[in-house]
């Protein structure tokens, strides 16, 4: 090992995750600490503004998570149990749980090998008559094939919902993630750019829709000091003040969040290059611009599943953070009851098995990612390296 490859950080550990907060994020929240109100409240008003004008959208609705926003965004759509939802099985799960959740059938299509995301021709051929919506997911930050893909609902007269959880300042020919779907969702947990701890947002021009977000998310604030009966009994999942402080300032400064973790990105990028048997991340033709959720290698097709465990035990004994991306949706345990199995979404596993995320936080410095790289390097030799890389 090089002497690069010698002092992790200085808490023993170099970690997956870690928000990029300042005094201004901190000046924020004790503001809203010393205010009368902590709930859903003035802030977050603000902060749903503020959203949906950064995007250019008539409506936001901030809710507790990203998982609850595509809940009830399938819901005002009047989507639930007999209807059929294709998305895809690789991605943030808990994101996908919510076609479940609202008693839809999620129908899985395979995804792009070299975006992650849903493959409009493969999500064509799952189209039946009982197909309501296509959920597509700008997946690590990596847009989706929007274009193809709103084609594809317009001809058979679907709902498109855009999950951008993993996704915040993507651009797609030019055009944010967030603006493509009939609805969009955010996620503002870890490890993404925008984090206030748990919480998203969903956003649409729709008015009929928007109202019906706000009658599932939560009572208004006079139905809560009135014995008044709404028509929705809610979820009671706004996002509250306190955490819609720290939201909102984060989306004041998000480009200078993202520039630093663009720093780290190039940074990797150029020590990456001198390992032979990984494929970095790709950036497909039609992308203007990719703000990676997590930072994913891919491992040459010489390693398999476990050695890419073996490789991720490694990091993790040498104090670096790291994780398999990401176990396929159709091989957990809700999934597979439903009749899916190994072998069914050929390109989805074949990333899944050698994909690993590493550390990637604006407050990595140069000499801790030339540590990570290296040892993982070492962790590929130990495990036997494949030079193939696709």
């Amino acid at each position: 090992m090089t002497a690069l490859a010698e002092v992790p950080e200085a808490d023993g550990l170099i970690r997956l995750s870690d928000p990029d907060i300042t005094p201004a994020d901190l000046a924020a929240v004790e503001r809203v600490l010393r205010s009368p109100t902590l709930g859903v409240g003035a802030v977050t008003a603000a902060f749903e503004a503020a959203f949906a004008a950064y995007l250019g959208r008539r409506h936001a609705v901030a809710v507790a998570s990203g998982t609850l926003g595509l809940l009830m965004a399938l819901r005002a759509q009047g989507i639930g149990p007999g209807d059929e939802v294709i998305v895809s099985p690789y991605g943030f799960r808990e994101t996908q749980h919510a076609v479940s959740l609202c008693g839809a059938r999620p129908v899985f299509a395979d995804i792009d090998y070299w975006a992650g995301t849903l493959a409009p021709e493969k999500a064509a051929a799952r189209v039946t008559s009982a197909t309501r919506a296509i959920v597509a997911a700008n997946t690590n930050g990596h847009p989706a094939a929007w274009s193809a893909l709103r084609d594809l609902a317009t001809a058979h007269d679907l709902v498109l919902i855009e999950d951008s959880t993993e996704a915040i300042g993507s651009r797609y020919r030019g055009a944010l993630v967030g603006t493509f779907g009939d609805t969009a969702v955010f996620d503002f947990s870890q490890p993404g750019a925008l984090c206030c701890g748990e919480g998203g947002m969903v956003v649409t021009d729709d008015t009929d829709i928007a109202m019906a977000l706000r009658r599932q998310c939560r009572h208004s604030l006079a139905e809560r000091t009135s014995v008044v009966v709404g028509g929705t009994p809610p979820y009671q999942a706004g996002l509250s003040d306190l955490a819609a402080a720290l939201g909102l300032a984060q989306l004041r400064r998000l480009d200078e969040i993202l520039e630093k973790r663009r720093g780290v990105q190039h940074l990797y990028f150029k020590y990456v290059q001198s390992f032979e048997g990984i494929k970095d991340p790709y950036i497909g033709p039609d992308v203007t611009e990719v703000n990676w959720f997590l930072y994913l290698v891919q491992l040459g097709t010489r390693f398999s599943r476990s050695s890419r465990d073996a490789i991720v035990e490694d990091l993790r004994l040498a104090e670096v953070e790291a994780a398999a991306y990401c176990q396929p949706l159709h091989l957990q345990r809700h999934y597979f009851d439903l009749g899916y199995r190994r072998g069914d979404y050929f390109v989805t596993e074949k990333v899944a098995d050698r994909a690993v995320a590493l550390p990637f936080h604006t407050h990595l410095g140069e000499d801790q990612i030339a540590y990570v790289v290296e040892t993982m390097k070492d962790a590929s030799v130990n495990v036997g390296a494949g030079a193939a890389i696709y």
